[in-house]
């Protein structure tokens, strides 16, 4: 495995202090180093409503805009799942129904093994 790059460290630092203050539900960590060019880390968490799912996606990117790090989202509108791009690291949030049902821990358990971070 190869080491963390000292801003997807950062990244992931924020993201995953973000979520627990804010109380997102079972957060995953996915290490994609290696394994895709996709990006090095995803992260997967749940809010428990659209509002809670709106809010920890407008906290992940103000959070990592006052550390000075960019990113984009989609699914804002809607709340039920907002895909975070902070390039290296990818985010996503959903209502627990919505990751139910596209259950992407499942996609990718072929590629990365999934482990808890909270």
């Amino acid at each position: 495995m190869s080491e963390i790059k000292q801003d997807d460290e950062k990244i992931l630092n924020i993201v995953k202090q973000t979520l627990e203050d804010n109380k997102a539900d079972d957060v995953v960590v996915m290490d994609l180093r290696g394994k895709t060019s996709l990006a090095s880390f995803m992260i997967v968490a749940s809010g428990t409503s659209q509002r809670h799912v709106a809010s920890l996606s407008e906290k992940v990117q103000m959070n990592l805009k006052a550390a000075g790090y960019k990113s984009m989202a989609e699914g804002e509108e809607k709340a039920d799942w907002v895909l975070i791009d902070a390039f290296d690291v990818i985010i996503h949030i959903f209502k627990p129904e919505v990751r139910e049902f596209y259950n992407i821990e499942k996609m990718w358990q072929a590629v990365v093994k999934t482990r808890p971070e909270m």
